[in-house]
C-alpha cells in the first residue's frame, strides 16, 4: 500500500510540475524561410498565387503522389480552398483557404489540419523585387498550441521541422521558375 501511494504521490508531481512548466511555456511559433528567383516580381507572384501550382514545388504534395485532392471555388482567388486527403501520416488530411492577397506582395493562407492532428495555423507567401529582373519569396508559417499542449513546443524544433521543409520547397519552386 505505500509503494502504491509513494507511486501515485509521484506520477501527481510530475503532472503537475509538468502543467505548471505549460503554464510559462510559450504557445505560440513563427517559422518563415525565402529563396531568391531570377525572374520578375510580377511572373513570380502570378504563379504563387495559385494554390494549385503548389503541387509543383511543395514537399507536401510530393510526399504521396496519389493523395485525393478537392478543390472549391477560382483559384488565385481569395475563398478558394484547396483539400486533400492522404493515408501518409506526414501528409494526413486537411485543407488550406486563400484568405487574402496583395497584389504582387502577399498572399495570406488558413490552413486547417484534421489528420493526424486538429490544427489551425497560418501561412503565407510574400514577394518582393530586389530589381527588375530578381525577386526575394519568403513562406511563412504561424501557429500556436493552447494550453497545456504547448508543453510539446518544448520538444518539437518547429525551426528545424518546418522551416527545412518550406526551404525545400523554396528551392523546388525557384528550380521550377527559373527552367
Amino acid at each position: 500500500m505505500k509503494v502504491l501511494r509513494y507511486i501515485l504521490v509521484v506520477v501527481f508531481t510530475i503532472i503537475v510540475v509538468m502543467l505548471i512548466v505549460a503554464a510559462f511555456t510559450e504557445s505560440e511559433y513563427a517559422v518563415e524561410r525565402e529563396v531568391t528567383i531570377n525572374k520578375p516580381l510580377t511572373e513570380v507572384f502570378d504563379y504563387v498565387k495559385y494554390l494549385k501550382n503548389q503541387d509543383n514545388f511543395s514537399i507536401w504534395a510530393s510526399m504521396d503522389p496519389d493523395m485525393k485532392k478537392t478543390f472549391l471555388g477560382t483559384d488565385g482567388t481569395v475563398g478558394f480552398i484547396s483539400a486533400w486527403e492522404s493515408d501518409n501520416e506526414n501528409v494526413g488530411k486537411g485543407e488550406q483557404e486563400i484568405m487574402k492577397i496583395t497584389n504582387n506582395q502577399r498572399i495570406d493562407y488558413e490552413l486547417r489540419f484534421v489528420e493526424p492532428f486538429e490544427a489551425k495555423d497560418d501561412a503565407y507567401m510574400t514577394t518582393t523585387a530586389i530589381d527588375s529582373n530578381q525577386t526575394l519569396v519568403k513562406w511563412g508559417f504561424e501557429g500556436s498550441m493552447n494550453y497545456p499542449m504547448n508543453l510539446m513546443l518544448l520538444m518539437m524544433d518547429m525551426e528545424e521541422m518546418l522551416g527545412n521543409d518550406l526551404q525545400i520547397g523554396l528551392d523546388n519552386l525557384k528550380e521550377v521558375l527559373e527552367e
